[in-house]
């Protein structure tokens, strides 16, 4: 066996002018000989959120049968590739998203309480308060060593402000996120803006715009860099490292395209970003994608994601769902609305599974990064005819660094906090949460692995 001097620290970064890429893990990051390099190495780990609005068709969403072995439902048939890293969670609740003396306000409580679990002030004004979100309790600890602690994103633009619904700040349907009670995070959109967040290094942001508007790569900035390293790496970790740059490349083409696109359309008397693709699936995709690379990188651990904000009315014409989403959403168990909106709630699990495809197909140490994570997919809304804040639909997906088991439909009785399968999967990362939020212990299922 060959043995080789060259160890790189985990953090390694080819740098360059105006730019910073940071890597993926590379066996030469393994110190040799050591009880690490017989298993590769210590699996970094790794959670994700990601938030559906205006609920779901529960019939359509919830297996049949319990335990393992259970036929995927309509909704989740998409998954089927991840069965095995696929544990759906049933009966779980938001007690404090129900009004509690304050009156309507249910979609502005279904995504504010979703990661904490906690009653949101009714405000219309800045005075806003909820609970820090499990997302920023986990970021507080296995995101002390990344550049990035966690990273926020969203499809709808973050601008809504004043009174959304019923006396509710706007605040509370723009995030999932709170660092505290009093500080929502805001959720980025453009995907040019994120991949400067993951990759630009130095001055100002106008500065980094203009240099990635060249006809180049930001990796052309650290060539010599990259030339040194390629030299002093297997041939392995070269193959790995060219993999990793071409999907870089690819992402930026496809942002400059979606820039170009944004450009030449023909809009109306309105500010749009720049960076955004007009389709919502290239939209989602492109997010789905920068999500993967920044955990590749280990630039960030913790993620959450808007898949849409809660009153939203999105259509989906190719889909033959002409409607409105929020609209749609209360059905009044008319079936061909239910079917139009469990068309969608299909939809958009389908595309979640981009993400989970490319995180399989990365290497991370012994195995793949979706085998050290584990994803968080649900909202805060289960029948939203009724606005039910019970019910809940919420799977998660991954192996947790073999601390989660999946293949299982585990049901729990009505009224069971979401704070419970929260702390559960805080604890699988090495959060210790205590009495969060409203939770009343944890999932057994979960917390016996």
């Amino acid at each position: 066996m060959m043995i080789r001097k060259l160890s790189l620290p985990r953090r390694t970064f080819l740098r360059g002018l105006g730019a910073t890429v940071a890597l993926p893990l590379l066996d030469a990051m393994v110190p040799a000989l050591t009880a690490e390099a017989r298993t590769a190495a210590a699996p970094v780990r790794r959670l994700g959120f990601i938030y559906i609005p205006n609920g779901a068709v529960m019939q359509e969403w919830t297996p049949a049968e319990t335990g393992p072995g259970f036929a995927l439902s309509r909704i989740l048939q998409p998954l089927e590739p991840y069965r095995e890293q696929l544990t759906v969670v049933s009966g779980l609740a938001h007690g404090q998203a129900e009004p509690l003396g304050d009156g309507n306000g249910e979609h502005s409580r279904a995504s504010s309480t979703w990661l904490n679990g906690i009653h949101p002030k009714q405000t219309e004004g800045s005075d806003v308060r909820a609970g820090t979100t499990a997302d920023q309790l986990a970021a507080r600890h296995i995101g002390r060593d990344t550049p990035l602690p966690s990273l926020e994103l969203a499809i709808d633009l973050d601008g809504l402000v004043g009174n959304c619904e019923n006396g509710y700040s706007c605040v509370y349907l723009n995030t999932v996120a709170w660092r505290s009670p009093t500080t929502p995070l805001p959720m980025e959109n453009n995907p040019r803006v994120v991949f400067e967040r993951l990759f630009g290094d130095g001055g100002t942001t106008e500065q980094r715009v203009a240099e990635m508007r060249r006809d180049r790569s930001i990796l052309d900035s650290v060539t010599d860099d990259l030339a040194n390293l390629e030299r002093s790496i297997g041939k392995g970790d070269r193959a790995r490292l060219d993999q990793y740059l071409d999907s870089i490349r690819a992402l930026e083409r496809r942002i400059t395209l979606s820039e170009a696109q944004s450009a030449d359309a023909e809009l109306p008397a309105l500010a749009r970003p720049v960076g955004i693709p007009d389709d919502f699936e290239d939209h989602v995709r492109l997010m789905y994608d920068l999500v993967s690379l920044a955990w590749q990188a280990d630039i960030t651990r913790v993620f959450t994601f808007m898949l849409g904000r809660e009153l939203g009315g999105r259509t989906y014409p190719h889909l033959g769902v002409p409607d409105p989403h929020h609209g749609l959403s209360h059905h009044r168990n008319d079936p061909e609305k239910l079917d139009k909106l469990a068309r969608i709630n299909t939809y958009h699990v389908g595309l979640f599974t981009h993400l989970l495809d490319s995180l399989r197909t990365a290497p991370d140490g012994a195995g793949s990064v979706l085998d050290h994570s584990m994803v968080m997919y649900g909202g805060g809304l289960g029948d939203s005819n009724d606005h039910a804040h019970f019910d809940l639909p919420e799977i998660v997906v991954g192996g947790g660094a073999g601390r989660l088991k999946g293949g299982r439909h585990l049901v729990y009785p009505k009224d069971t906090p979401v704070n419970n399968l929260l702390v559960s999967m805080l604890d699988k990362v090495g959060v210790s949460a205590g009495n969060f939020g409203d939770a009343t212990g944890r999932i057994k299922e979960l917390a016996d692995i």
